[in-house]
């Protein structure tokens, strides 16, 4: 079997590691340690999306780094499930870069089933810019 990567998916997974070491790991070292002060004894049901990973994922988008697990390349990156796997490898060395390119579960599994099973208008509502 062979398991190299067409020079599109090994581009996207460079810019992916270029991204998540650059941008990403930054706000991570300054975020989680005040995301961990911040859960002893607080209250953990008070969840909001930080400024800071709104930010990242603007940037990514704009970058075209975002829905890449859909196989569709109008609504993702277009990949197989074998290149998809070597930026989901990217994305699992840090906390936030699932979120930051749209690649977090639930999102993913969801919008993979309307993808590929939901109706015309359900795609338009939900999978959609």
């Amino acid at each position: 079997m062979d398991f190299s990567l067409s020079p599109r998916a090994q581009a996207l997974r460079d810019q992916l590691r270029h991204f998540i070491d650059s941008e990403i790991m930054p706000v991570e070292e300054v975020v989680l340690p005040r995301l961990m002060l911040g859960n002893k004894g607080g209250d953990w049901t008070q969840w909001t999306v930080l400024p800071e990973v709104e930010a990242l994922k603007a940037k990514a988008r704009e970058l075209g780094l975002w829905n890449l697990f859909l196989p569709d390349p109008d609504l993702g990156a277009g990949l197989t499930v074998g290149e998809y796997a070597v930026l989901a490898e990217q994305m699992g060395r840090s906390h936030f870069a699932p979120e930051v390119f749209n690649c977090n579960a639930p999102d993913t599994g969801n919008m993979e089933v309307l993808w590929k099973y939901g109706s015309e208008a359900q795609k338009q509502r939900w999978l959609g810019p």
